[in-house]
């Protein structure tokens, strides 16, 4: 269906590029220095973990459960920051090791092991010649980067509204033994904020991969990351592998506190089946002696258990709705009757995907930069950067200032508008 700029006769385009030119030169006047880049929490956000530094000092008990925080030992992390983590995901705390502050590094130490060492008895992926990785796309750019910096072929799959296609998925997975892997962020995904419906996260359960060595990369980050009412449900992972009967191995689930506490500074953590973390406690142990224990005991006195996640999180979403809120009004109010542009509408996570008109992202996200708003580059949520359409841009709200956020919009509605604009009247050229 035409949007609005094509349905104009040539005398009412001309005029509305030149309005539109007019703005754009009065917002470029302003010499705006905004950013919306990447999904950071607003300094409010992490100000909500603060009390969490006043709760260790050097007269502080620093053991946990006969665990000692100060000295090493306990390499798969505290008992009660492994119990937190299980709580959390639903699954059995002998499964979960709790390491580092960012599930990104384990998710690259995991993609290095089957790389260098290989997975579940299987060559290194090194020795196999090409290896693949699915990547769910419009998707997440760290992950694909992760696979592309070992020369891993990333192969966009397209995603749907309750999540991957999964005949695709399965196509590829059942079919092709040098696919070794598949990224997933399942609840609120990264840009799209999808949560995978029931029957995707079944269908994934159900797969009977080509290669033995393939695994699921279940990125549960944005989990308790709700800021619209009851938020999304998820089903659990492993639940649907029970339904299977049996073990399987066929998951690793990741995730942190990255965004509930300060990103860098907080603790992450990996489930699998019994025999995957067997085999990948093993390979940790060669470069880890011990986590950060100390930061994990001021995160399981702070945030105490599920419960207390939830209220904490209650007061993020506080602070995250009115963004989102912004967000869906002004590019409602801006685009909503022009039809040259879709957007998703998440309860949850940090992202909303925008989809403008085929051939004009790229000229939005530079065209923005030029009138002082920074956005992700076009194409970052597809492998390589390539999105096949350039419609794509990943809008992140919640870091700038309500006031910012709002005038970041403001120039990117009108930078939305431009575009589609030239490009109605190039297509008459």
């Amino acid at each position: 269906m035409a949007n609005a700029y094509q349905n104009m006769t040539d005398v009412q385009l001309d005029a509305a590029i030149a309005d539109l030119e007019a703005q754009a030169a009065d917002l470029r006047a302003l010499n705006l220095k905004l950013d919306m880049a990447r999904g950071k929490p607003s300094p409010e956000q992490t100000a909500l973990s603060k009390p969490m530094l006043d709760l260790l000092t050097s007269e502080s008990d620093l053991s946990d459960q006969g665990v000692d925080a100060d000295n090493y030992g306990a390499p798969d992390g505290l008992p009660s920051a492994r119990a937190l983590a299980a709580e959390l995901l639903g699954v059995d705390a002998a499964n979960v090791s709790v390491m580092g502050s960012s599930s990104l590094n384990i998710m690259y130490d995991c993609v290095e092991h089957g790389y260098v060492h290989g997975i579940g008895g299987e060559k290194p992926w090194c020795q196999q010649g090409e290896v693949k990785f699915l990547c769910p796309a419009p998707g997440y750019d760290r992950h694909f980067t992760v696979t592309e910096s070992f020369g891993i072929k990333n192969v966009p799959v397209p995603m749907r509204e309750d999540g991957p296609d999964m005949d695709v998925v399965r196509e590829y997975v059942e079919k092709d033994a040098t696919v070794k892997g598949i990224w997933c962020v399942p609840k609120y995904a990264n840009p799209t904020g999808v949560t995978y419906s029931d029957e995707v996260v079944r269908a994934f359960a159900a797969l009977k991969p080509a290669a033995p060595d393939f695994r699921i990369f279940w990125d549960n980050a944005y989990a308790v990351h709700t800021f619209e009412g009851e938020g999304d449900e998820l089903m659990n992972i492993f639940d649907a592998l029970a339904e299977q009967g049996g073990e399987k191995n066929l998951v690793y689930e990741f995730a942190s506190t990255a965004k509930v506490t300060f990103p860098s500074s907080g603790m992450a953590w990996v489930t699998a089946s019994p025999a995957d973390m067997a085999e990948l406690r093993r390979a940790f142990a060669a470069m880890r002696v011990s986590p950060e224990k100390i930061s994990q005991l001021a995160h399981v006195r702070f945030l105490k258990d599920a419960a207390g996640v939830a209220e904490h999180m209650k007061r993020h979403a506080a602070l995250v709705a009115p963004r989102f809120a912004l967000v869906e009004e002004k590019l409602t109010s801006g685009l909503g009757e022009l039809e040259c542009a879709t957007w998703t509408h998440p309860k949850g996570g940090y992202f909303v995907s925008f989809e403008g008109p085929e051939g004009s992202a790229k000229a939005i996200v530079s065209l923005a930069k030029e009138l002082g708003v920074t956005l992700t580059p076009a194409g970052a949520p597809w492998p390589y950067g390539e999105d096949p359409r350039d419609t794509n841009i990943r809008i992140a709200p919640t870091y700038p200032s309500l006031e910012e956020l709002g005038q970041a919009l403001d120039v990117f509605v009108v930078a939305v508008k431009l575009v589609s604009a030239r490009l109605a009247r190039a297509e008459r050229a």
